[in-house]
């Protein structure tokens, strides 16, 4: 969920003032932009459209699910359902991290309670069960189902490499060719010369962009943040074809003594919906559904901990709405049949 490259930021001329998003790319990609295209996953994809323009995402993970030095505390199915009671009357589409440890129930509750659309993530897709149960749960809800994420900033991690990634692709789209596919990644790490292959495996991109790792962040506006996100995926949509999601931005609200801050998150987000308004090609996600306090001391492959990991939520651990949430209208937008 971190690292980010000041160089690539320079490169972006990020502090300029380029125009918000106001609408689509044009139907005919540039010769240089690259994607997979496919018909048998057209239908899905026009409902990932369809909840970009729309609807509004949230990235979830369960409050009851926990990974502390090394050992899982499985989601709960009936906390899932509280939690999700919480987001439905602000969010409708969700996109998560894992398909085990408890998380399987979430297609089920989301479809009860009436999401539109759903992206499943997948932690380690070369984990035959992980994929398998993900694979299971978009056969049995295509309604609400609308692509599958494959890890969550792999490449980043050193996990994986981007043949690796673009050849599990291939063979996904043999054993499911209906089922859109993407990968999350820091923004820059679609930039690396090995990625090119990977971006023309994909139907869709789920490029994480934080401001806050950028090293002007604590001197900036929420102004020059949201801008920051806009001029990425505009930079993005140079090389890609197909729509964009950022899965992941924000601003954490604290600890405090990092200079985080209710109220820096809800001005940032303020900023980012008049800057960002989504498209069928183009949207946000808001990260994260709720704070995960045991994520204070989470160390990450490539750095140590970062004690804002634990106050990302929209919500609090106790599901109790924040400024930026309690700004959020309501939403009116009839979802997706069962």
């Amino acid at each position: 969920m971190r690292g980010v490259s000041s160089l690539r930021a320079a490169l972006l001329g990020l502090l300029a003032p380029l125009p918000a998003i106001a609408a689509p790319p044009p139907a005919m990609p540039e010769a240089h932009t690259a994607c997979y295209v496919s018909d048998a996953a057209a239908p899905q994809l026009a409902r990932l459209r369809e909840a970009l323009s729309t609807g509004r995402f949230v990235a979830y993970e369960p409050t009851s699910l926990r990974v502390v030095n090394g050992q899982v505390t499985p989601a709960d199915a009936a906390s899932i359902g509280a939690d999700l009671a919480a987001l439905r009357p602000k969010f409708d589409s969700l996109i998560t991290y894992d398909s085990v440890h408890g998380v399987q129930a979430i297609p089920a509750i989301a479809a009860q309670l009436r999401f539109r659309a759903l992206i499943i993530g997948v932690w380690n897709p070369f984990d035959a069960a992980e994929l398998d149960a993900a694979i299971d749960a978009a056969r049995r809800y295509p309604r609400l189902i609308v692509g599958l994420s494959l890890g969550n900033e792999l490449l980043f991690g050193h996990r994986t490499d981007a043949s690796h990634l673009a050849g599990l692709a291939t063979q996904l789209r043999t054993r499911e060719p209906q089922l859109p596919l993407s990968v999350s990644e820091p923004f820059h790490v679609y930039d690396q010369p090995d990625a090119a292959a990977l971006l023309g495996a994909l139907n869709f991109l789920l490029p994480n962009v934080h401001p806050v790792f950028q090293p002007w962040f604590h001197g900036a506006s929420a102004a020059t943040s949201a801008q920051f996100v806009v001029n990425v995926v505009i930079d993005l949509g140079k090389r890609f074809c197909g729509p964009i999601l950022v899965k992941e931005t924000g601003v954490p609200t604290g600890p405090a003594a990092g200079g985080y801050s209710e109220a820096q998150q809800t001005a940032f987000y303020r900023e980012l919906q008049q800057r960002f308004p989504a498209t069928r090609s183009r949207a946000f996600a808001y990260f994260a559904a709720f704070d995960a306090p045991w994520r204070a001391q989470d160390v990450t492959p490539v750095g140590p901990a970062h004690p804002e990991e634990a106050h990302w939520g929209l919500y609090d651990a106790a599901r109790r709405p924040k400024p930026a949430a309690q700004e959020l209208a309501a939403l009116t937008s009839p979802p997706f049949p069962p």
